[in-house]
């Protein structure tokens, strides 16, 4: 009898195969290639997670709409998976960045408001001269401004 699993179907390699339209033997295969995974009972019968069946219809959709054979199916898969767990380490990143930032916009103002000298903050970019000046604008790589003059 397979064993109790909670919150998720399991089928049998029968049911899959039915399914899918495909042979038991097929995805025998793709568990040998390592695109498929199944859990066993204690008897050793293939049981398929709804996690297995939408990796199972990834690897179809691959090989029967777009043509792609399995050691491709293979390198898309994993290249799938480190995607996903690069996506994770970024959002975990984010949520400590973020984190950081608020403990550190508290201890800044604090910061501001205990200083001996105060200050504003100075702006990052210089602003452009005005329309009424009318400065020439000079190199050092010009020949005229470096000795002084015309010659």
């Amino acid at each position: 009898m397979p064993q109790k699993r909670t919150g998720k179907g399991y089928y049998m390699i029968s049911a899959v195969a039915q399914k899918y339209s495909i042979h038991p033997q097929t995805l025998r295969m793709y568990e040998r290639e390592g695109l498929l995974k199944p859990s066993r009972t204690e008897g050793n019968t293939r049981l398929y997670s709804d996690e297995d069946l939408q990796r199972l219809e990834t690897i179809l959709s691959l090989t029967r709409d777009l043509g792609v054979n399995l050691a491709g199916v293979e390198i898309i898969l994993n290249m799938r998976a480190k995607i996903e767990q690069m996506q994770h380490e970024v959002n975990e990143f984010m949520a400590f960045v973020k984190g950081e930032l608020a403990k550190g916009l508290g201890d800044w103002e604090q910061r501001l408001n205990t200083a001996l000298v105060k200050s504003s903050p100075s702006p990052l970019a210089r602003t452009a001269p005005a329309a009424g000046d009318t400065a020439p604008a000079t190199s050092p790589s010009d020949p005229a401004t470096r000795s002084g003059g015309p010659r």
